[in-house]
């Protein structure tokens, strides 16, 4: 009876052996060119920003400082600020990526106001990065356009546009990051 259970047991390693191995787990997924081009954003960084007045509040000047870490993985840059403008005090998180089904750049960004919650895309030409997104805000659509210029490894410069309903693209914003070391 032994020799039976060990040639059974044989038999069963032998056959199960290829499967085995064929089900072995894929190496994991690694990071392409798209996502080291976000790398230039990973780091700390001061904002000094003119909001205008508009759908968006009073306008005036803002101040930010944002950390931006690369996720588990280096798929994603997870960005967390904090400041202070016309209406007060100012918390974000936004998530960058790239989305290969896409081909284009992905931003998701929240903040205390109740502001965000809609996926924005990006696209990359030299130095220039420009995000647009749609939502709605009081039943109308509402586009948004936001425009980052590099100066320099540690500078960038932005410009924040918005049309409503279709009307004529109207700035929001415009500011300057600059690296803190």
């Amino acid at each position: 009876m032994r020799i039976v259970y060990r040639s059974l047991a044989a038999a069963l390693t032998l056959f199960a052996t290829p499967v085995l191995r064929a089900q072995a787990p894929a190496a994991a997924p690694k990071p392409g060119p798209e996502h080291q081009k976000l790398a230039y954003f990973a780091g700390r960084w001061s904002e000094s920003a003119d909001i205008k007045p508009g759908p968006m509040g009073p306008g005036g000047k803002m101040t930010e400082t944002s950390t931006c870490e690369w996720f588990s993985g280096g798929f994603y840059l997870v960005c967390r600020s904090e400041g202070r403008g016309s209406s007060g005090e100012i918390h974000g998180l936004g998530i960058l990526g790239y989305s290969s089904d896409r081909k284009r750049y992905t931003y998701y960004g929240i903040d205390n106001s109740g502001m965000g919650g809609d996926p924005a895309y990006g696209d990359v030409a030299g130095d220039t990065w420009t995000w647009e997104g749609e939502s709605l805000m009081g039943g109308q659509t509402v586009k948004g356009r936001y425009v980052v210029k590099q100066i320099s490894p540690d500078k960038y410069t932005w410009k924040w546009e918005m049309s409503v309903a279709g009307g004529a693209w109207t700035p929001v914003g415009e500011g300057t990051d600059t690296r803190i070391k």
